[in-house]
C-alpha cells in the first residue's frame, strides 16, 4: 500500500496540472457512476487526506479515490499513449492540457464535498496535512494499550499517513520489536516525532529513504530485507507474513523482544 507521501505527492502533481482547468471530459468506470459526467466544471484543487484523495470541482463535488495496494494515478498529455492496459482504468479526467487517469483505484466515488467528512472524518491527525497535531496523535497513540506497535502505527485512525515500510523503519530507528505492546513503551512521543521527520522529508519524492542514502537499495534499514545482513549489527532481518499482503522486518537483535525499559 503507498505511503502517504506518496499520496501527498500524486496530489501535489495533480493539483499543479489540474487545479483552474475546466474537465472536457469524464469518464468513471465504475458502475455506480458510469452515467456521471463532471464535464465543463472547473477542477478547483487536488489534495491528500492520509491515504485519500480528495479532487474538489465545482458546484460542491468531490471525486474521492484510495489506492489501497496498487492503484496509481498517472498525467498524460492529450493523445498520449497509457503506460497501463485501459481496462485497469477506474477514472479519466481530461482538460485541454492533460489527461488523468487513475488505474486500480480501489475507491472510486463522487460525493458532495459537504460530506468529505463521511470519508475522511475518521482519520488521526495528518502526518503532512494542515491539520497535523503531535498532541492528539500521542493521546491517540497511548490509548492503544495493549495493541501491538507495529499495527498501531498502521491505524490510519491514529496518524493518517504511515503505511508499512515506514512502520516497519520507525520501530528499527527507535529500537523496538514491532510485536511489543503499546502499553509500556516509554517514549511513545519520539516514535511521533520520528514518524513526522521521515515521511516529511520524503514528501517531494515519495520513496521512503529513511538511512539517508539515496543510493538504490540503500533507503531503507530493514524493509525488505529479509535475510540480508542488518546495517547496523550483521544479524540477519527477519521477516514475518500477516495476512496476505502486509510483511513484518526487523531485526532480532537491534530491536529485542523483551518488554520496552526491561
Amino acid at each position: 500500500m503507498p505511503e502517504g507521501d506518496t499520496v501527498y505527492l500524486a496530489a501535489t502533481r495533480l493539483n499543479g496540472a489540474l487545479a483552474g482547468q475546466t474537465l472536457t471530459r469524464t469518464d468513471f468506470r465504475v458502475p455506480r457512476f458510469a452515467t456521471v459526467d463532471l464535464s465543463g466544471r472547473r477542477v478547483l484543487e487536488v489534495v491528500a487526506r492520509g491515504k485519500h484523495l480528495l479532487f474538489r470541482i465545482q458546484d460542491g463535488v468531490t471525486l474521492h479515490t484510495h489506492f489501497m495496494m496498487d492503484g496509481v494515478w498517472q498525467l498524460y498529455r492529450p493523445g498520449q499513449r497509457w503506460r497501463a492496459p485501459a481496462f485497469q482504468a477506474r477514472a479519466v479526467l481530461e482538460t485541454m492540457p492533460w489527461v488523468a487517469v487513475g488505474f486500480r483505484l480501489a475507491v472510486t466515488e463522487v460525493i458532495e464535498t459537504t460530506g468529505e467528512h463521511e470519508v475522511v472524518g475518521h482519520l488521526g491527525p495528518d502526518l503532512l496535512g494542515s491539520d497535523w497535531d503531535p498532541d492528539e496523535a500521542l493521546r491517540r497513540l497511548e490509548a492503544q494499550g495493549d495493541r501491538l506497535l507495529g499495527d498501531a502505527l498502521l491505524d490510519q485512525t491514529v496518524m493518517a499517513g504511515l503505511g508499512n515500510v515506514y512502520k516497519c523503519e520507525v520501530c528499527f530507528l527507535r529500537g523496538l520489536d514491532p510485536r511489543l505492546p503499546v502499553a509500556g513503551i516509554p517514549d511513545l512521543e519520539g516514535i511521533v516525532g520520528l514518524s513526522k521527520r521521515l515521511i516529511e522529508l520524503n514528501r517531494t519524492t515519495g520513496s521512503q529513504v529513511t538511512t539517508g542514502d539515496l543510493r538504490r537499495g540503500r533507503g531503507q534499514w530493514v524493509y525488505a530485507r529479509a535475510g540480508r545482513p542488518c546495517r547496523r549489527c550483521g544479524t540477519p532481518i527477519r521477516r514475518r507474513q500477516e495476512g496476505a499482503e502486509r510483511v513484518t522486518y526487523w531485526c532480532p537483535r537491534c530491536q529485542p523482544r523483551q518488554e520496552a525499559g526491561h
